[in-house]
């Protein structure tokens, strides 16, 4: 039975503030998986339309003032917040402080970066606070019916919020997509990975969509059935089921397809941009992850693309007629590049956990990452399976991509993904997200690359030194004098 009373009665086993879709949705999920649980948002018309609206759907205890919402729950208090990422955030903190006792866990479940949540969780352990930084993906719906749930914090915390977690995040073989990641930012930090690599799965299905539609000239009904039908095999994910659902969308005022009504112009939160800037400064190459968030940054510079349409007329080299032969060959060859891109994708972000993970002295299980989005987020996908199932082989992979299963993809991939790229680029439909993604590829496979034409470059124009192939130490080549090599070790 649910109430809405002014009460000091400590009986909630966890608490939310921040009353929007996604809090409003978490609290109603908790609430139907038999906790009772606190609520609580800055307009109190929310917290009311709330119990009035989805009351009867668990025990809620529903409190106007912040000082009788925290009263309400049961020590040690766990408390999560469900606001806008930043000051918001820190303003909520500030509230509580005062509020609480040793030993509470005050809980960010919301898009924070990760190195905000690693100092809240400093200053609050200063006041003998725990402090948590929960990753949820899934969106609205998975908020409501099971997330899949990235938890940073301490042990000690874990062991009040696991239960709750646990219960309510999505379950994929009896398995609960939810786990402690590791300690301060460790969850954010996951989950803004996560985001990373939703933004790569998401521009690879729009380039494929792109190359189906104005190289094969296919329309969005006859491209939604191609999609559907990959969502059927290895490619089977939440992202590819989607994608045929918009494709087949008719605009119901225009009559047109739902996809030639809306303005090509990708908005993003942050997430995306955060992780290619983390990816920069612990020096991992996340290229399919950064191409994908700087195309959306191309879409919306409207302007710049106009003046470049009128200045240059499409002129490729082949049309379309002439570079495609077979029709159902070359949807093929596209589904075998996406698959491959994919691979790539996933392996960019693993590396960047596993590097994250070293940096700030994690433990993070990457086989528990891969188990746990197998269900209610966002880039769930039929081969996360398979990740798990690399990661529990061998531990100490370096690359997802050398392992046998995900090896053998691109090995069987790799003809067709050159030709997609190559067919692209003489009919000009970019493809930047599937392009770097073969580049990095073929980086990774080389015996040489030519970095070491640019290491001669920097030694030449700022002494900047560098190492030779034969024997060890540091050298430096008097460039402007006689040229001879010093040993700079």
């Amino acid at each position: 039975m649910s109430e809405q009373t002014e009460t000091t009665e400590a009986r909630a086993t966890i608490g939310l503030t921040g009353l929007a879709t996604m809090g409003r949705n978490l609290a109603r999920n908790i609430a139907r998986n038999g906790f009772t649980v606190a609520v609580h948002n800055r307009t109190a018309a929310k917290t009311t339309a709330l119990l009035d609206e989805f009351g009867d759907e668990g025990d809620f205890v529903g409190s106007e003032s912040l000082e009788d919402f925290v009263a309400s729950i049961q020590r040690p208090r766990a408390i999560i917040i469900m606001v806008k990422a930043g000051d918001a955030t820190d303003a909520v903190i500030d509230d509580l402080l005062p509020l609480l006792d040793e030993g509470d866990i005050v809980v960010d479940g919301g898009n924070a970066h990760y190195e905000d949540t690693r100092r809240r969780e400093k200053a609050l352990a200063e006041k003998d606070v725990h402090f948590v930084g929960m990753g949820v993906s899934g969106g609205e719906v998975g908020a409501l019916e099971g997330p899949s749930i990235m938890v940073g914090g301490s042990e000690h915390a874990y062991e009040t919020l696991g239960p709750v977690v646990e219960k309510i995040a999505a379950q994929v073989d009896g398995t609960p997509c939810a786990t402690h990641v590791g300690p301060d930012g460790a969850g954010h930090f996951v989950k803004m990975v996560h985001n990373g690599i939703e933004y790569a799965d998401m521009q690879l299905i729009a380039e494929s969509y792109d190359l189906l539609r104005n190289v094969l000239g296919l329309d969005p009904a006859e491209i939604a059935r191609v999609f559907e039908d990959w969502n059927s095999g290895d490619l089977e994910s939440f992202l590819i089921e989607m994608t045929a659902d918009v494709l087949a969308h008719v605009d119901a005022e225009s009559g047109k397809p739902f996809v030639d009504v809306v303005a090509d112009e990708a908005e993003q939160k942050g997430t995306g941009r955060w992780t290619v800037q983390t990816g920069l400064e612990l020096g991992v190459p996340i290229t399919g992850i950064a191409e994908a968030t700087f195309a959306r940054s191309l879409s919306g510079h409207v302007d710049q693309r106009e003046a470049a349409r009128s200045m240059f007329a499409e002129d490729p080299e082949e049309t379309p007629a002439d570079a495609i032969g077979d029709r159902d060959a070359f949807v093929e060859q596209v589904r075998l590049a996406l698959y491959a891109s994919k691979i790539v994708a996933y392996a960019q972000g693993f590396d960047m956990i596993r590097t994250g993970a070293e940096q700030f002295d994690w433990d993070i299980d990457l086989g528990s990452m891969a188990t746990i989005w197998r269900g209610g987020c966002i880039i769930r996908a039929r081969f996360l399976d398979r990740i798990r199932e690399a990661f529990a082989d061998e531990p100490d992979l370096t690359t997802l991509m050398t392992n046998g299963f995900f090896a053998d993809a691109l090995h069987e991939g790799v003809d067709a993904w050159r030709h997609v790229v190559a067919t692209a680029a003489r009919t000009g439909v970019p493809v930047p997200a599937f392009g770097s993604s073969l580049s990095y590829f073929d980086g990774l496979r080389r015996d040489r690359l030519p970095a070491s034409l640019i290491q001669g470059l920097r030694d030449n124009f700022g002494a900047h030194t560098y190492r030779r192939t034969d024997k060890d130490g540091v050298f430096h080549t008097l460039w402007a004098g006689d040229r001879s090599e010093q040993d700079a070790s």
